[in-house]
């Protein structure tokens, strides 16, 4: 509230200002419209607009070669393509370039050095078009790889060119490099009207397969692509980048299409032609003082100068002429009508001076007031800021990080104002999440990184050391499968929280989508259960102090392009001292994944997030939601349905039909039976994280190597399902609660291939 003050302060003061120094506004507008196509012609295709020469039906363009297709078949907006081709145009200029979309060139190898992918890239245009030389590169990204250009200039000429790329490891690639490392750039020559690129690899990529095994290669505009050491694998989503071509009309000099006044394409009175330096041909271009399209009849309309101050140097009169503009001296004045030298003055100056000078001095005194509050300000916000580092913590988070400088996984301190540049001032556009304990909006640093940045609602002022403790061994957890925490900022009210950005949104996005959630197949799902095990064994056994998630469920766990798991928001998590396998806390969470145990104890434990995690295998199996107010009063709660499901022998009247018709039952029944084990009240009876962990990884394992399957009708599932439930439970049909061992002697036996 006090910052919105303050800004209403400072628009009051700017408007006095402006009071003073302006007296009255001028439009900017030239006040010139003019046809950019033929009559009767459409000069849009969607989004893109269409100048003569270019035209979308005969009649409308210059000649074939400057023909549009506009395709709305298939596209909403409608999409043009370059004559009949599958080149499409993204945007033409009257100044002799249009950009077009060309794809990108791919060789890719397994892990025993065999190609598993090859896609050539090649354009081929008219002669009345040539690939720009000077704005596009050929760029060639990978570790392996030799990128090899050919084709054809104007006069039957050939070339050849291209670019080698290499690398040993991941630490020789830099940000923006692209001189060999990783990335290799080379120009084109000039009149190139043909490109046809291929990549080669000279190793199959035997030596860097552990982190990369696919070549890139592309010409396009250099300005459209900035690389990074992600590039290796964030190129494999993108199929297209934009590349410049040089358009021009006819194909001989000025002085031989003047001659023939009939085929001359410079229509307009007021048009000039010149020769481009790429390629056949001439271009027009409207003389100095007039706009417009000089391909056209006439097209090329004188600007009215004095509409737009920037235009003219008059002081006070400006008078409009063809091609130009005066400046004139009204009635009662004197002088050249300009701002240099005397410009206009009146007779009666020395009263009008009088008064300019108390204005000016006015003005002065306003300005110098108006400087000292900034300063003032200025001096506030800087002591606030400091205020809120020390009451956060910041001391001593720095001599937590000098003690471990020598550690290249430690948090870095954000400023607060790198923060607000990153996000736009945390603007709601931003916004990529909201939940209890924050908002999270997606930034983006000065070194190209995109980050999520989490603030939270509020912080406990007495857990500051602790919150600190926190940051430092999060920071340093190295998993593939966790969010990294990069750092944090402690100049605002509440610490801002800096993690790196999981671009494929969450699992429960994925599965409460219908149409995600076909694409997820099962061995999807076992992987990123997999995945999402293995991380919470890592902290539960691995890390040291181990730590409790407190908040599993699968909001928190989020997919990147390669649909890995990345185990996210640790503000509910507790390190665990080393002699205290309990701690007493109040209950935090999220209702539909709560530990039963731990609502009635407050006692939390690591088995807590065990059954957490179990609601997330029921998630994965049923595609349902953890808690549910849309359905009949028993299906609201996912856990309690699906236990009684099972006791029902119904396990497949309730999982997800996605998966129910891959074949895999016996996969599909030891992970429900592996949930139910993570489901038991008492917590002593659930298995623990690593051992779960281990099942999921077998089952994964198991699956892979997998030749043949077994199809089971239902009633065989079922009937087999009976079976299960008979090992585990007692003859009333209640869980035995026997623990985790015993169901390892239960799976079902191997089937058909022996999986």
């Amino acid at each position: 509230m006090a910052m919105g003050l303050h800004l209403l302060q400072i628009q009051f003061i700017l408007a006095i200002l402006l009071i003073f120094l302006t007296t009255s506004i001028s439009s900017s507008n030239t006040g010139v419209t003019f046809p950019i196509a033929k009559p009767n012609c459409s000069d849009h295709c969607g989004n893109v607009t269409i100048p003569f020469p270019f035209g979308t039906k005969e009649g409308c363009y210059f000649n074939s070669s400057f023909l549009v297709t506009c395709k709305d078949t298939y596209y909403n907006p409608p999409k043009a393509f370059l004559q009949n081709s599958n080149i499409e145009i993204t945007n033409i200029s009257l100044d002799g370039q249009f950009r077009v979309l060309n794809y990108i060139s791919r060789d890719c190898y397994d892990q025993n050095g065999t190609r598993v992918l090859r896609n050539d890239s090649f354009i081929r245009l008219t002669t009345s078009f040539t690939i720009n030389n000077t704005a596009n590169k050929i760029t060639a990204i990978g570790c392996d790889t030799n990128a090899f250009v050919y084709g054809e200039r104007l006069n039957n000429n050939f070339y050849r060119t291209g670019c080698n790329s290499w690398c040993g490891n991941e630490g020789e690639l830099v940000n923006g490099s692209c001189s060999g490392l990783g990335c290799c750039q080379t120009s084109i020559p000039k009149e190139v009207w043909t490109a046809n690129l291929t990549l080669r690899s000279y190793d199959n990529f035997a030596y860097v397969s552990y982190f990369s095994n696919c070549s890139y290669g592309f010409l396009a505009e250099e300005c459209a692509f900035n690389f990074s050491p992600s590039s290796l694998s964030s190129l494999w989503n993108v199929h297209r980048l934009p590349m410049v071509v040089d358009w021009a009309v006819g194909d001989g000099t000025c002085d031989k299409a003047q001659n023939n006044t009939s085929s001359y394409a410079c229509k307009s009175m007021n048009s000039k032609c010149y020769k481009p330096d790429n390629g056949y041909g001439y271009r027009c271009y409207c003389q100095e003082g007039y706009q417009g399209n000089p391909y056209l009849y006439d097209g090329c309309k004188d600007i009215d100068e004095c509409l737009d101050p920037s235009l003219n140097k008059c002081e006070m009169k400006c008078e409009n002429t063809p091609g130009n503009f005066t400046c004139v001296c009204p009635k009662g004045y004197h002088g050249d009508g300009k701002k240099e030298g005397q410009g206009c003055i009146r007779g009666e100056s020395l009263v009008i001076k009088l008064v300019a000078g108390s204005a000016v001095g006015v003005i002065v005194l306003l300005l110098g007031a108006f400087c000292l509050y900034l300063e003032l300000q200025r001096r506030k916000l800087i002591t606030m800021k400091r205020k809120f580092f020390l009451q956060n913590g910041g001391l001593l988070l720095q001599e937590q990080l000098i003690r471990r400088d020598k550690s290249t996984d430690t948090a870095k301190i954000f400023t607060s104002a790198e923060l607000n540049k990153a996000t736009n001032n945390f603007h709601d556009n931003n916004i990529i999440g909201q939940g209890g304990f924050g908002t999270v909006y997606k930034g983006f640093l000065s070194d190209n990184r995109i980050v999520a940045i989490k603030k939270s609602k509020q912080v406990d002022p007495n857990q500051v050391e602790q919150f600190i403790n926190e940051v430092i061994v999060l920071s340093q957890i190295n998993h593939k499968n966790v969010v990294k925490l990069l750092g944090c900022c402690l100049e605002t009210q509440v610490p801002l929280l800096v993690y790196e950005f999981i671009s494929n949104g969450t699992l429960f996005e994925h599965i409460n989508n219908k149409t995600k959630a076909r694409a997820l197949s099962w061995d999807m799902r076992l992987t990123i259960a997999t995945e999402a095990a293995g991380v919470l064994a890592y902290l539960h056994s691995a890390a040291s102090p181990p730590i409790i998630h407190r908040d599993i469920k699968s909001a928190n766990i989020l997919l990147d392009t390669n649909f890995t798991a990345k185990v996210s928001d640790f503000g509910a998590s507790r390190l665990v001292p080393l002699d205290q396998t309990q701690l007493s806390t109040m209950v935090q969470g999220t209702f539909g994944y709560l530990d039963p145990e731990y609502m009635q104890t407050n006692q939390l434990t690591d088995k807590s997030d065990v059954y957490s995690f179990g609601v997330v295998l029921l998630e994965l199996l049923t595609g349902r939601k953890a808690l549910s107010f849309d359905g009949p009063e028993e299906e609201r709660n996912l856990a309690s349905y699906f236990l009684s499901t099972l006791k029902q022998s119904r396990l497949f009247q309730v999982l997800d039909e996605s998966i129910l018709c891959e074949g895999n039952s016996e996969e599909l029944i030891a992970v429900a039976m592996l949930a139910k084990s993570c489901l038991y009240v008492k917590g002593d009876d659930r298995p623990g994280m690593k051992e779960v962990a281990m099942e999921l990884e077998g089952l994964r394992i198991s699956g892979k190597h997998s030749w043949t399957q077994t199809e089971l009708n239902v009633e065989e599932m079922e009937s087999l399902l009976s079976v299960e439930m008979n090992t585990y439970s007692n003859g009333e049909g209640n869980s035995t609660g026997t623990g985790y061992d015993s169901m390892r002697d239960h799976i079902i036996p191997p089937m058909g291939g022996g999986r």
